[in-house]
């Protein structure tokens, strides 16, 4: 009986240990889960890093694609279901902090011309007005012919935009100037 007991709490403990989602990455401290669901459709980790700035880690941004892509570009442009994950690392992200270093991105990726995506901008940024602290989790989800989905911490906030306002956000990490050279090699997976 005893024996049949053990090999039982034995296979419990396996198919849990099974069953429990990979993570394909731990970045920092932060374990990256190696796929995402989004419009039913499983979206695998591109690639993961650290956003420093004078030394502090502040979050890990990782990249979800249907393929596997190492073209900026490639992704900022495709019309295709495509995931964003924020993990705040550091009680040094405030709303504010967050606030300014979107609207800094938002600039870099646009060249500075807001005019076209300014309302959506301005939608967007009223997620961050929420107290941000460490260990939040932003989920950036673009599908076609609906938005970008924003999730905080699991909770859908709001739907923003069109394919012009994810090539915008998605170009804060991805583009030509980005908000960290290395943060985008990592997601992009020459890292």
């Amino acid at each position: 009986m005893k024996k049949a007991l053990t090999a039982g709490f034995t296979s419990f403990l396996l198919a849990g240990v099974l069953a429990a989602p990979a993570s394909a990455l731990t970045v920092g401290n932060v374990d990256v889960p190696e796929t995402y669901s989004a419009m039913g459709q499983e979206l695998a980790l591109n690639g993961a890093g650290t956003r420093s700035k004078f030394f502090m880690d502040l979050y890990v941004g990782g990249l979800y694609v249907p393929k596997k892509v190492s073209n900026g570009e490639a992704v900022i442009n495709a019309d295709e279901p495509q995931v964003i994950t924020l993990h705040i690392t550091s009680g040094m992200i405030t709303s504010e902090r967050m606030t300014d270093a979107t609207m800094d991105g938002f600039r870099a990726s646009t060249g500075g011309d807001l005019s076209g995506i300014q309302s959506d901008v301005d939608q967007f940024m009223s997620v961050f007005k929420e107290e941000i602290k460490e260990g939040d989790v932003f989920d950036l989800v673009y599908l076609p012919g609906e938005g970008v989905r924003v999730l905080k911490n699991g909770v859908e906030k709001d739907t923003v935009g069109d394919l012009t306002f994810k090539k915008a956000l998605f170009g804060i990490w991805l583009s030509d100037k980005p908000a960290q050279e290395d943060l985008k090699e990592s997601m992009l997976g020459q890292r």
